[in-house]
């Protein structure tokens, strides 16, 4: 793994987020919050706990180990959740961009969320964060269909690869 490497990870990722989100931007209020009993009980709560999860990762970064995700009641709207998210867009880059050979394999110490010790590498903290999403992004194209919404537009990491060349 590289630096190279995790950088498109990145762009890949806010690639995704920003189709997920515009899909989920044309929902009404009400189907952005209905329930649609999945691991997190809709749209809007499903975007919140990725976005949450990206949080805490970055947090660990710069030696913080948050105790919660933070609360998706927050976000009353896709634009509140689409700011939020890109300022913490921003300071990813930030850490990513500055992974140099010599970082990308260094360990970090924190408290996972349940108190207990962790160690992962910059590496497999950022494949973690990508990969997360990507779960929680098949979720939510899920209950767009379920709720009658088109989907978000391809999100396959090799479509991302083919409209950057």
């Amino acid at each position: 793994m590289t630096g190279t490497d995790l950088q498109d990870l990145i762009d890949y990722h806010y690639w995704a987020r920003d189709r997920i989100l515009d899909a989920a931007a044309t929902l009404a209020p009400e189907q952005l919050t209905r329930d649609m009993g999945n691991s997190f009980r809709s749209v809007r709560d499903t975007l919140a706990h990725i976005y949450g999860a990206e949080w805490v990762w970055h947090s660990r970064w710069n030696g913080t180990s948050p105790t919660a995700l933070p609360d998706a009641a927050q976000f009353s709207d896709v634009p509140t959740i689409r700011a939020a998210w890109t300022a913490l867009e921003r300071q990813v880059r930030e850490v990513v961009n500055s992974l140099g050979p010599d970082r990308i394999d260094r360990e970090v110490d924190y408290v996972g969320l349940a108190g207990k010790p962790g160690r992962s590498t910059y590496a497999q903290m950022v494949l973690q964060v990508v990969n997360h999403a990507s779960y929680h992004r098949g979720q939510i194209t899920t209950m767009l269909r379920q709720l009658g919404a088109p989907p978000a537009r391809p999100m396959d990491l090799i479509q991302f690869f083919r409209e950057r060349a």
